[in-house]
């Protein structure tokens, strides 16, 4: 089992500006179980650098919500096959390669519960990019294409009780009941959370922050 090391948020920040420093262009992954806080910390680091990083989530390949009512994936959302992996390792491809134009990203829009293309403008002076999502270091193909695309990766590690706290509470303030938000928390998410724990050995750094963030 891969021991996490307790660091703060300022520690890890402080290694993101120097992996921007080392240009011309990173891609640093942040991944972690279902609310681990990988998109909270992702945030973090695009404010700390700057105008010279840019974040690109992997949600922004979410399938389609008619398209996982037409394949019956529609309440296992988030699982590992309602997404576009080829898609996203395609882009990942062009971002390493620092294109002379702006590639653009998809975006997931929570109000719509949808991705939109064409959302996210990486120009080409940017240095970092970086990316966060459940399955960044699944080692089975296209997945496994992204480790190799990724300068670093960091595994976000919470204690599990929290991180399911946070969960509940996420799909309530997104509008579900109690009964169901508890039962999505403890259901795909916790199935999907076994998946991505059995990749931390993959990740450059295993870490459990200092001060979770509030979820």
């Amino acid at each position: 089992m891969t021991v996490a090391e307790v660091l703060s948020v300022e520690a890890l920040l402080e290694r993101a500006r120097g992996l921007a420093d080392a240009g011309p262009r990173q891609l640093l992954g942040i991944t972690g179980a279902p609310g681990a806080g990988k998109s909270t910390l992702a945030a973090q680091v695009v404010e700390a650098v700057g105008p010279a990083a840019r974040l690109v989530p992997m949600d922004g390949f979410h399938l389609a919500q008619d398209e996982l009512r037409r394949l019956g994936r529609e309440l296992r959302k988030g699982s590992i096959d309602t997404f576009d992996a080829n898609g996203y390792v395609s882009l990942l491809r062009r971002l390493r390669r620092k294109e002379p134009t702006s590639v653009w990203a998809p975006q997931f829009r929570r109000e719509l519960e949808e991705p939109i293309a064409g959302a996210i403008e990486v120009p080409p002076e940017v240095r970092l990019v970086v990316t966060e999502g459940n399955y960044l270091l699944i080692p089975n193909w296209p997945w496994d294409e992204v480790r190799a695309l990724l300068h670093e990766a960091w595994f976000l590690d919470l204690d599990a009780d929290l991180r399911r706290r946070r969960l509940v509470a996420r799909h309530m303030a997104y509008g579900r009941s109690e009964q169901d938000a508890r039962a999505w928390a403890l259901g795909s998410d916790e199935a999907n959370a076994a998946l991505v724990a059995g990749t931390a050995d993959r990740a450059d750094l295993v870490v459990r922050l200092a001060e979770p963030p509030p979820g």
